[in-house]
């Protein structure tokens, strides 16, 4: 087999506008079942060129012709429906995050391993190669030593739309840190290649829904490096990080959507007064679909690994456990 047969398990909006797509264009993966709770998975695999199309998430995972199941499901589905994907033997892509505690991630990673599956948390931010080029900029010494990184994500939802976006529903996973906070948590862990040690953070609320519509973070890494970040609902788009060093700057402007500029990335580098701007094109949607696949077809472990989702989402639930207690919160205590 060179090739990786995919089901989808919803029809979700970004399993239509992405990930279906990007499977299409990967060079060894397929999109061969989608599956929905309503009748109106038949138009829709219509319309996308999917073969089968199933009104019940149980019947794809005993489809015995599917290899991974891709889920975008709303975030306090992903534990339940990651399981039972793994118990029938299914490889699985979830979407971030991917569940609502550490606890649950330790649950739905042990089981995968148990069931003798691959996982893989999707972001797929990180595979778009202005990241490694951003780290090797820094291994070079180029901006000297770091000593801060900025992030940011937000976007400003419209009033009218939040009694209906499930981003606005504690109960379902709701909250800025935990839809777009979550991939500025990802990037500083990746980019610095260090955990944070503790966490500060001051959120405006929406009061009535219980949920933060804005969240302004604070960390310091293991190694002392302070690490600050921002995420919102009630802010204009805006997806970018920035490293500080004693001798330059790097700035990375379309960090994790640069999809939206046609794939292209960008980095400056600001230093002695000067700019530098280096420009990559990559698709990101389908290097992660490939990258995943590619794991599938040579039964290795995905280099993000459970334990790496494990991590990401500890730092997820302390900033929620700050936000409650409006104190500091520290990490891996035990290890220090």
């Amino acid at each position: 087999m060179n090739t990786v047969r995919w089901g989808v398990l919803s029809t979700a909006n970004i399993a239509q506008g992405q990930l279906i797509p990007a499977i299409k264009r990967a060079r060894n993966a397929e999109v061969q079942a989608i599956a929905s709770r309503s009748n109106k998975v038949h138009e829709v695999a219509e319309r996308l060129d999917i073969p089968k199309a199933y009104e019940s998430y149980e019947e794809l995972l005993n489809d015995p012709d599917i290899d991974v199941i891709y889920i975008p499901l709303p975030n306090h589905l992903h534990k339940e429906w990651i399981i039972k994907a793994a118990r029938a033997g299914k490889h699985v892509l979830s979407e971030k995050p991917v569940t609502l505690t550490a606890d649950e991630a330790r649950e739905v990673v042990k089981v995968c391993k148990d069931n003798h599956v691959l996982f893989m948390e999707a972001f797929m931010y990180q595979f778009h190669s202005q990241h490694a080029r951003v780290r090797e900029i820094l291994a070079s010494g180029e901006i000297g030593e770091v000593k801060l990184m900025k992030a940011a994500f937000s976007f400003y939802m419209e009033q009218a739309d939040r009694d209906k976006n499930i981003r606005m529903d504690v109960e379902k996973g709701g909250g800025s840190i935990y839809d777009v906070g979550c991939y500025c948590i990802h990037s500083i862990r990746n980019i610095l290649q260090e955990e944070p040690r503790e966490i500060q953070v001051q959120a405006e609320m929406d009061e009535v829904r219980n949920i933060d519509l804005t969240s302004f973070v604070h960390m310091k890494m293991e190694n002392g490096i302070p690490a600050v970040f921002d995420c919102s609902f009630d802010m204009s788009f805006r997806h970018e990080y920035e490293i500080i060093g004693t001798k330059g700057r790097i700035q990375v402007p379309r960090a994790y959507r640069p999809d939206k500029n046609g794939g292209e990335g960008l980095i400056i580098i600001e230093k002695d007064n000067e700019d530098r701007v280096e420009k990559l094109i990559a698709d990101q949607y389908a290097l992660e679909v490939e990258y995943f696949s590619e794991c599938v077809l040579q039964g290795k472990e995905p280099i993000y690994t459970g334990e790496n989702t494990i991590k990401n989402m500890e730092v997820i639930e302390a900033c929620y456990k700050a936000i409650g207690t409006k104190e500091k919160v520290f990490l891996n205590e035990s290890k220090r």
